[in-house]
């Protein structure tokens, strides 16, 4: 196992600075999942921890040793890619001990080996078998178990669980939580899958455009998002983001004729006491659409649309043509009046022109 430190990592490919002084602590035996969109940089940190992509400035430290200059096979890695490349011509035992022959490893220990990961991998009655037999969830599994079959001290992994059909996708995902914590092998996962992320991780780092936005464990990234994008990234619908602008007594909602104030709606003081330009960030969990009178902080708003996805109902709201989101709390869906109701508890604020996140200690 081993401890992992970038320092002021940057990767250029030409004018293009796909990695921009990235600097990170990676524990060991910690579980760390690189998230973000496509072409923010995650693959590219994580093949240049590999040593499969050279650091244009700054230093890449195994247990305080510098690796920069040694190759992938020095490094003591193992790295399973999105797309499994098993040898097909070989049977499932002899994929998995292939790195340990090519190493010269005695026969014995060969098969102590094998019978180890075997049982982790639960793969005891595939052996015999060929890639080609089995279905893409196992045969992700024995990728795997090669790469952790000669004890290397950290396991990268780059989108392993996203050309794996869904209905394999969940247990695969349980499988290989469950496996990092018995293997206690330091982890490093990229995803743009955020379920993956939060899931999986101990902690998640957050990239857009080659930098890192927040490092955090999940449910603090998604409680307490540091920017706007942040905010909108994590979590599943998105994270509602209305203009808020200070008028006399409170803040107006975007451009409708709402204003929230601390009184009727119980927004904070300090958020109306600062006087600037805001951007409210409210979940759709916390946004609820209530009968009218049902509630005193709520406030009618014109309702788009009324959908249910299993036993939830959600409702679509527009503010200036913008779509938003939330849950429909009433016990009918008769009637055209509507109100709406924003949870104080779920509030966050963010910074008109920086889109960082603001507080009351800040403000």
């Amino acid at each position: 196992m081993a401890e992992i430190v970038l320092k002021d990592l940057s990767i250029e490919f030409g004018a293009f600075k796909a990695v921009d002084k990235v600097n990170l602590t990676v524990k060991n035996g910690e579980f760390v999942v690189y998230l973000g969109p496509s072409g923010c940089g995650k693959t590219t940190t994580l093949r240049c921890i590999a040593g499969l992509v050279q650091a244009t400035s700054g230093d890449v430290l195994f247990d305080g040793q510098r690796v920069n200059d040694l190759t992938a096979s020095e490094r003591n890695i193992a790295m399973v890619f999105q797309f499994v490349s098993l040898y097909p011509h070989l049977n499932i035992r002899e994929n998995i001990i292939f790195p340990l022959k090519a190493r010269g490893i005695p026969r014995a220990e060969i098969a102590r080996k094998l019978d180890w990961v075997t049982g982790i991998f639960n793969l005891g009655d595939e052996l015999k078998r060929y890639p080609s037999a089995l279905p893409p969830g196992a045969r992700q599994k024995v990728a795997l178990a090669r790469a952790v079959i000669r004890n290397p001290a950290v396991l990268l992994l780059d989108e392993p669980l996203s050309a794996i059909d869904e209905q394999f996708r969940e247990e695969m995902r349980w499988e290989l939580g469950h496996l990092q914590r018995e293997l206690g092998v330091t982890t490093i996962y990229v995803t743009h899958d955020q379920r993956e992320a939060m899931s999986l991780a101990d902690r998640i780092v957050l990239m857009s455009d080659g930098r890192i936005v927040q490092v955090g464990e999940p449910d603090r990234i998604f409680l307490e998002p540091e920017n706007v994008f942040a905010g909108q990234f994590i979590g599943s619908p998105s994270m509602n983001l209305i203009d808020l602008t200070p008028v006399d007594g409170g803040l107006r909602l975007g451009g409708s004729n709402v204003t929230l104030t601390p009184a009727s709606n119980l927004i904070p003081e300090w958020a109306v006491a600062s006087r600037r330009k805001l951007k409210l960030g409210v979940r759709p969990l916390n946004v609820h659409l209530v009968e009218p009178g049902s509630d005193p902080t709520a406030f009618p708003l014109a309702v788009d649309d009324v959908f249910s996805v299993g036993r939830e109902r959600f409702f679509m709201f527009s503010i200036d043509g913008v779509p938003y989101q939330g849950v429909d709390k009433r016990k009918t869906t008769g009637g055209a009046a509507n109100a709406v109701h924003f949870v104080p508890d779920g509030l966050l604020f963010f910074d008109a022109e920086t889109g960082l996140r603001v507080t009351g200690d800040a403000a």
